[in-house]
């Protein structure tokens, strides 16, 4: 066990993300209103997410290729690095030509910043068992990532279309920058122990005739599956993850334009609720973290059946919700789907990094980002033609479901846990 629970590059690495993070918020935001202002369509607004998405999912795909040579914290420094570089061409490119700003270059720069940023939460995500201890330091590290991230797109958005609203667009994207650059700087602390660093390991993702021949190099494209083999040979890891498709099949109904249809449509109220709703629900989530936080010790080992109680008391209350029609019932019923949402999220993020090889958890994680990725695009496709053609209230009811269901999966394939709780050295805390 190491000497403290949560180390310094810890920290870091924890400054370092939340910066980062409330830099993106500021930027999607500033950009949304000069492209709306400039272009006055809402398709060239909508197309930049889009496009984020789907230039994070690419870089997610390859990203195993760059894992497998270079170490964590200088991988994250280079992606830092080059979008605060990216962002500064970016902001000095629209200052200067103004009105006269070539979108086709925007959007490219802003496809390469989102390139770069494609493969940071999974080195994150991947860096924390590293930098902090087993068992109780590592739920709360990830209470603590779940907290801040919560707290960014819970203040970040209404932030900084006041930000946007008093300084503009172009002076906002100068203050991103900063914030981008503060981000490079603090990834600078983000080092990792010796003893923590991990020895690559081939065993059961293997190529064919490589136990023969264990020294020979990888190929590019062993490199690039290694860690959906992974996914695919481990019971757990696939269990996780097919539980995550199951539920993330649902979470798209917390998007913007379904809640806004349910509340007009099911609760008969105005935009303003549409408001209300959206700020419980990320208070419930950032409590959510903080209720996490709290209860590290009493969770202790039990990392399943927090995450099955989380995803019971969400499937419930969200089933719930979907009938209910008293708008002051629904902000009460929300808000306290937060604790039982970052009681899932949290522990499963924690039983994905403990059941992995320190060496091959990036990889893995990678490549349930991506599959994540191309899950939620989906869903917000599907989810659409179901609302239009059963309504949103059955919509909540399905999507309800589907995290109920995720849950029987879970509790149908809990053996595969304890398998791993008794084999893995990764998963023995001493």
């Amino acid at each position: 066990m190491k000497s403290s629970i949560l180390t310094r590059p810890f920290y870091f690495l924890w400054t370092t993300q939340t910066a980062a993070n409330a830099a993106d918020v500021l930027y999607i935001m500033a950009l949304t209103v000069l492209v709306l202002n400039q272009t006055d369509s809402i398709v060239s607004a909508a197309f930049m997410p889009l496009m984020r998405s789907g230039a994070q999912m690419l870089s997610g795909l390859i990203a195993p290729l760059l894992l497998n040579r270079f170490k964590l914290p200088a991988l994250l420094l280079f992606s830092q690095t080059g979008q605060f570089l990216l962002f500064v061409g970016l902001a000095v490119y629209l200052r200067l030509s103004g009105n006269d700003a070539l979108f086709a270059l925007v959007f490219a720069l802003v496809f390469a910043m989102s390139f770069l940023d494609g493969w940071t939460v999974p080195a994150r995500n991947a860096l924390v068992p590293r930098l902090v201890a087993q068992e109780q330091g590592l739920l709360k590290a990830n209470s603590l990532i779940s907290v801040s991230d919560q707290v960014v797109q819970f203040a970040g958005w209404g932030l900084s279309g006041v930000i946007v609203a008093l300084l503009g667009p172009g002076p906002t994207l100068l203050l991103t920058a900063v914030i981008y650059g503060l981000a490079a700087a603090f990834t600078l602390g983000v080092k990792e122990p010796a003893e923590a660093q991990p020895v690559q390991q081939q065993i059961d993702v293997a190529p064919e005739g490589s136990h023969d021949n264990p020294g020979a190099p990888s190929t590019g494209w062993h490199t690039l599956t290694e860690g959906w083999k992974m996914i695919w040979r481990m019971p757990n890891l696939r269990l996780l993850t097919f539980m995550d498709m199951i539920d993330m099949l649902g979470g798209s109904v917390w998007v913007g334009a379904f809640t806004l249809a349910f509340v007009q449509t099911a609760l008969g109220q105005g935009e303003e609720w549409w408001g209300f709703i959206n700020a419980a629900y990320f208070a419930g989530s950032v409590g959510g973290g903080l209720v996490v936080l709290a209860l590290a010790r009493a969770i202790g080992s039990r990392f399943l059946a927090a995450m099955l109680v989380g995803m019971a008391g969400y499937g419930i209350l969200a089933a719930v919700y979907a009938i209910n029609t008293h708008p002051f019932l629904a902000l009460i019923l929300v808000l306290l789907m937060g604790p039982f949402a970052e009681l899932s999220v949290i522990n499963r993020r924690t039983l994905i990094q403990r059941s992995v090889d320190k060496g091959m958890l990036p990889k893995v994680l990678s490549a349930q980002a991506s599959l994540l990725n191309l899950i939620f695009c989906i869903s917000l496709l599907a989810m659409a033609a179901l609302a239009e053609k059963f309504g949103i209230v059955n919509l909540y009811l399905f999507a309800a479901g589907l995290t109920l269901l995720a849950m029987g999966v879970g509790l149908i394939g809990r053996r595969a846990f304890h398998a791993v709780t008794t084999t893995s050295p990764d998963v023995i805390s001493e």
